[in-house]
C-alpha cells in the first residue's frame, strides 16, 4: 500500500441503536449467538476526532470529553493492537483520539455502540487517506460494520441509519456473523419516523458490564432455548418490519426486554437490573396501551431504564402521558427525547 498521506485527521459521528432483537451471548472473536434487530437513534451521538502522524514513539493517546480516561484508553489500546491484520499501516503511525457524547453517561444508551461505531470509520476513512483511494461506499460501511463488531458487537449496528440487521440466520440471506446489514429499505413506512423516549430511572453505573453479561450465557441453564427464542423472534421481527403490524411489534419487543432480564436473574452469579421504578412504569405503559389503544411499547438494556417507543403520529398522545403519568417515577424526572436516526455522518474539518 502506498503512503499517500503521511499525516491528517478525519471525524466522524456515529449514533448509539437500541435494540429491538436483543444479542445476548457471543463465541469467538466477538461472534453473536443469535441473530439481533436494533433502531439506530438521531441525537444520542458520540462524535470521535482522529489524528495520525507517521513513526511516533509516543503511545496512542485518549481524551474523552476533553479528559484523559485511563480505563477506556486501554481499551482502545488493545482494540487498536488487535487491528494490524486489517490495516497494515497501522503500526506506521501514532494515533490521537478524542471524542464525545451528546448524551449523559449511564442513562442506558448504549455508548460503547456508538464510540466503536464512530472510531471504525475514522480507521475506515484514515485508510482511504493514506492509500489515497476512496472505497466502495458498500464495502466502506460493511468494513466499518466489520471492525466495529470487533470493538462492541451492538456497534457494528450503529454504522447504519435506521435499521439493522447483525448475525446470520436463515430468514435473511444477506445476514451476517461478521457485519451488521441495513434493513431499512425494507421496512413499512410506520417506522420511518419512530419515537424514542428514554425513560431515565437511575443514573447509577450498573452492576454488570456487558462483556461480563455476555459470558455468563456461556453456562447459562436456558441458554439453547434463549437462542431458540431469538431466532424465532428475529424471523418475526423482520416480517413486522415489513408489514407495519404495530401490535406484534411491540409483543416481540416487549418479550425480548422482561426476557433479556429474566435472563440475568437466572445466571450464576444472579443480577436484578430492574428497579422497582422500572417495574411500575412498566404496569403503567401497558394499562396506559389498554385504555388508549395507543400503540406504545418498551425495551430495556441491561439496566433499569426504559426506551419507550411509538410512532410519531402518537406523539401529541404519548408525552402528555409521561409528563403526567410517568416522570414522577425516573431520577429527577427526566426523560431523553430521541427518534430512529439516519445513521453517522463524517464530519468535515
Amino acid at each position: 500500500m502506498k503512503n499517500n498521506k503521511n499525516s491528517g485527521s478525519v471525524s466522524w459521528e456515529s449514533p448509539s441503536n437500541i435494540a429491538l432483537i436483543k444479542y445476548w451471548g457471543k463465541k469467538g472473536n466477538q461472534l453473536p449467538c443469535n441473530p439481533s434487530i436494533s433502531m439506530s437513534l438521531k441525537n444520542s451521538l458520540t462524535r470521535t476526532k482522529l489524528t495520525y502522524k507517521p513513526n511516533g514513539k509516543e503511545p496512542l493517546s485518549f481524551l474523552f470529553e476533553g479528559k484523559k480516561q485511563s480505563s477506556f484508553e486501554q481499551r482502545i489500546t488493545k482494540f487498536i493492537k488487535n487491528l494490524s491484520d486489517h490495516f497494515k499501516f497501522l503500526t506506521d503511525y501514532q494515533l490521537s483520539i478524542s471524542s464525545e457524547n451528546t448524551f449523559p453517561h449511564s442513562t442506558g444508551i448504549a455508548s460503547s455502540a456508538s464510540a466503536m461505531s464512530s472510531l471504525a470509520l475514522c480507521l475506515c476513512s484514515m485508510e482511504e487517506e493514506i492509500a489515497g483511494v476512496k472505497m466502495v461506499e458498500d464495502e466502506f460501511y460493511r468494513k466499518a460494520s466489520f471492525i466495529a463488531r470487533l470493538g462492541s458487537g451492538s456497534a457494528s449496528r450503529s454504522v447504519y441509519g435506521g435499521f439493522a440487521a447483525w448475525g446470520e440466520s436463515n430468514s435473511f440471506s444477506k445476514s451476517s456473523d461478521e457485519y451488521a446489514v441495513p434493513f431499512s429499505k425494507y421496512t413499512h413506512p410506520v417506522f420511518q419516523d419512530f419515537q424514542d423516549a428514554i425513560l431515565l430511572v437511575s443514573s447509577k453505573k450498573k452492576e454488570v458490564s456487558s462483556s461480563a453479561g455476555h459470558q455468563l450465557m456461556e453456562n447459562h441453564p436456558y441458554a439453547t432455548a434463549r437462542f431458540a427464542q431469538a431466532n424465532k423472534h428475529f424471523e418475526r421481527m423482520l416480517g413486522v418490519l415489513r408489514s407495519g403490524d404495530l401490535e406484534d411489534f411491540i409483543e416481540i419487543m416487549e418479550n425480548e426486554a422482561l426476557s433479556l432480564h429474566g435472563l440475568m436473574m437466572n445466571s450464576t452469579p444472579s443480577f436484578t437490573l430492574l428497579k422497582p421504578n422500572t417495574l411500575e412504569l412498566i404496569e403503567r405503559i401497558r394499562s396506559f396501551r389498554l385504555g388508549s389503544n395507543v400503540p406504545v411499547g418498551f425495551t430495556l438494556d441491561a439496566g433499569p431504564n426504559i426506551h419507550l417507543l411509538y410512532p410519531k403520529s402518537e406523539k401529541e398522545r404519548v408525552v402528555p402521558f409521561i409528563d403526567s403519568e410517568l416522570s414522577q417515577f425516573l431520577e429527577n424526572g427526566k426523560y431523553i427525547v430521541d427518534e430512529k436516526g439516519e445513521g453517522p455522518q463524517k464530519i468535515k474539518m
